[in-house]
């Protein structure tokens, strides 16, 4: 979830070989042009020009930002339907209750891998043609997944739908980012996040009533093709192209239509997109920031105990409500709405600590200050192991009363949102240069811990008992607790000496204004110019 689209910030640009064209039969290069190239540069007018998305009016945006959470809900939903249907998956196909699980795990390696993808696309082509297209055939998919005749049909379409699916993961941040200023896109991608957390932990409890009820497994993926399929009409009728490049582009082409002058261009269309540079830049450089820095691999590795807790509570509640207190299945799963007020609390604590963070943000000249996103983090780090242990000595028990672990669900889940969000916005102010590929870095790795740890937590909390397979649980996130407080007291000296997070902003900028004559990239790193430059992401709200 949350990934910014990549790209490189200083694109390669066409440069005329010492070959010897020839436009025609007698005709070669033309001479260049003589007037100023500038003149035939599209540009914005002003900052209320309507290709500026920021300049639209509040229910312009709303409608676009209320289209792209519904398409976030949509695929976070589809992760985790399919938990409901493992038994009877498991019994038609005559399979394992382990192996059924793939149909989940696999949904989720999708969220690894689709990103690579469509976050270039989404620079290359706009936010809404990704969006749309992902969506179609994402909702192909999940209608293939509930016509499947045998298990390797359905778990080949629940991959693919997870690849898919990511798209809106991989977009809705940079359209975000798009549409909303510093001082409200915080708030905004808190609501995002907010979504990417609730689909898993809501959708289980739909498709347990579905399941249980005579319309059966299959229609806990027919309901998601049918949600797909409402988010394409959605998508195609009212979500507005929020991306200022591809805007920019179209706006060139017609008014070359209109006038025949084929000189009249946007910058963007001078770029040369070149496979080796995608690779060095792309590829490469999140696995250099994981495995060379400190800041980047711990606060991945949290981050990904955290997801992969999150879809492992998917196999752990049952367990608890419904084997070990005899719950009926369907009832069991009422629980996770004690996680989800606790992502609403999260995201609450989110956006109250948003108005000090723009204040610190005004007083340091509009540079982010990293340090600071830690505060909400710090508190979801003491909340988590708290709502963990809470969890493990009360759901073991069934003479306690059911709510006391349901309970629990408003701390875990605020641990949740607070660590999780306030992680990935650590990072992109961190390295603002190179955010795309640390985000990357974290999405690429989370998304296998969250594939992976449904797949033992069933024989875990069978083998342990609840109370000690949670509470080995509550002790790793004690371990990792030490993490925001250690970056909030150190993290800027970490920064000074990283090649790609340098701390200088100010003075680099200065620096690039007065060579360049503009102020609109942020430069500086030592080889992070070199290797990872990317373009400066909004202030890293």
């Amino acid at each position: 979830m949350f990934d910014l689209a990549p790209h490189p910030s200083a694109p390669i640009k066409r440069t005329r070989t010492s070959a010897n064209i020839q436009l025609g039969p007698d005709r070669c290069l033309p001479p260049p042009l003589q007037e100023e190239k500038n003149a035939y540069l599209v540009e914005l007018t002003g900052p209320s020009d309507p290709a500026n998305a920021k300049s639209w009016t509040l229910p312009r945006k709303m409608r676009s930002a209320i289209v792209l959470g519904f398409d976030t809900l949509v695929a976070s939903w589809g992760s985790s339907v399919y938990s409901s249907a493992v038994t009877p998956v498991s019994m038609e196909f005559s399979v394992s209750s382990v192996v059924a699980i793939l149909g989940l795990t696999l949904y989720i390696c999708g969220f690894a891998t689709g990103p690579l993808a469509f976050a270039p696309l989404s620079e290359l082509y706009g936010r809404k043609l990704p969006i749309v297209v992902a969506c179609f055939v994402f909702t192909c998919f999940m209608f293939a997944a509930a016509t499947a005749k045998d298990f390797q049909t359905l778990m080949l379409c629940r991959f693919f739908a997870g690849v898919f699916a990511s798209c809106p993961l991989a977009v809705v941040g940079g359209a975000f980012s798009d549409l909303f200023g510093n001082e409200t896109r915080g708030i905004a991608i808190a609501f995002f996040s907010a979504l990417v957390f609730i689909g898993p932990f809501i959708s289980p409890i739909v498709g347990a009533f579905i399941t249980e009820s005579y319309l059966g497994w299959r229609w806990t993926e027919y309901i998601t093709g049918i949600m797909g399929a409402l988010a394409l009409v959605l998508d195609v009728l009212f979500l507005e192209e929020t991306y200022l490049k591809t805007i920019l582009q179209k706006r060139a082409g017609s008014i070359r239509k209109e006038t025949g002058n084929f000189a009249i261009h946007h910058e963007s269309e001078e770029e040369v997109i070149d496979f080796q540079d995608l690779v060095h830049k792309h590829l490469l450089l999140p696995l250099k920031l994981l495995f060379r820095e400190p800041i980047v691999f711990l606060i991945t590795i949290y981050t990904a105990f955290i997801y992969g807790i999150l879809y492992l509570f998917l196999e752990a509640y049952p367990i608890v409500f419904a084997e070990y207190r005899g719950i009926n299945e369907s009832v069991a799963t009422l629980p996770y709405i004690g996680l989800i007020l606790g992502v609403l609390i999260g995201c609450g604590i989110v956006i109250a600590f948003e108005p000090r963070y723009n204040r610190k943000l005004k007083e340091n000249n509009g540079l982010p200050v990293p340090e600071q996103r830690l505060l909400p983090m710090m508190l979801g780090a003491i909340l988590f192991p708290i709502g963990l242990f809470w969890f493990a000595w009360t759901g073991n028990y069934p003479s306690i009363h059911w709510i006391v672990p349901t309970l629990s669900g408003l701390l875990t889940g605020a641990g949740i949102m607070t660590i999780f969000l306030q992680a990935l916005n650590y990072l992109i102010d961190a390295y603002l240069m190179v955010a795309a590929s640390s985000i990357a870095a974290n999405t690429f790795l989370r998304s296998f811990f969250g594939a992976g740890f449904p797949l033992f937590a069933t024989q875990m909390f069978h083998n342990l008992g609840v109370d000690w397979a949670g509470s080995l649980l509550g002790f790793l996130a004690v371990a990792f607790l030490p993490i925001p407080f250690l970056f909030y007291a150190f993290g800027e000296r970490l920064r000074k000496g990283s090649k790609y997070a340098p701390t200088d902003l100010g003075k680099n900028k200065k620096s690039d204004d007065e060579e360049s004559g503009s102020g609109n990239d942020v430069s500086g790193g030592g080889e992070g110019d070199s290797e990872g430059k990317e373009e400066t992401v909004g202030d890293g709200n």
